[in-house]
């Protein structure tokens, strides 16, 4: 059976964090613990992954991640400014150097106008350096979410490499 794109991408992260002796962290929304569960298909994970937390309401993003509330009340969720709060709140609980945080609308319902279904943000964090994207994903639920792992996995492989997560 062949190695899937996710379970590949999460082996080369391991390779790449245990090369940097880092740990890394996730701060998952919308993926609900999809990213953690990749990385830890890893044998030996243990050595490079230090904490997933699953933050699917905004009271939990605050209470575990230290997320600002007015920030739900001001840009949403799905913001820019929330993923990166979740990313350095990931960083700050758990010790970890890297760590990635999504937030997005993954459907079928929920999206507007300005943040349709498939709107993703996506946060890595490096020390003390952020990188943040948005992504459009198409598809139904389990693809956005799939999609989403997907690229917050590529991101945290090109962080640990030191190149731009939120580029390509």
């Amino acid at each position: 059976m062949p190695i899937d794109e996710i379970t590949s991408l999460a082996g080369r992260l391991g390779e790449g964090l245990a090369g940097l002796s880092a740990q890394v962290s996730t701060a998952e929304s919308c993926t609900g613990g999809g990213i953690a569960e990749a990385i830890t298909r890893i044998a030996g994970s243990s050595a490079w992954f230090e904490a997933g937390f699953v933050t699917y309401s905004n009271g939990q993003k605050t209470r575990q991640l230290g997320v600002p509330g007015e920030l739900f009340e001001t840009v949403g969720a799905v913001s820019r400014e929330v993923v990166e709060a979740m990313v350095r709140g990931a960083q700050r609980a758990s010790g970890a150097r890297f760590a990635v945080a999504v937030s997005g609308i993954a459907g079928p319902a929920g999206g507007s106008a300005q943040k349709p279904v498939g709107t993703v943000w996506l946060a890595w964090g490096d020390g003390e350096r952020v990188h943040s994207l948005c992504r459009r994903f198409l598809g139904d639920r389990d693809e956005v979410r799939h999609q989403t792992v997907i690229a917050a996995l590529i991101g945290l492989v090109r962080l640990t490499a030191g190149e731009n997560p939120s580029q390509g």
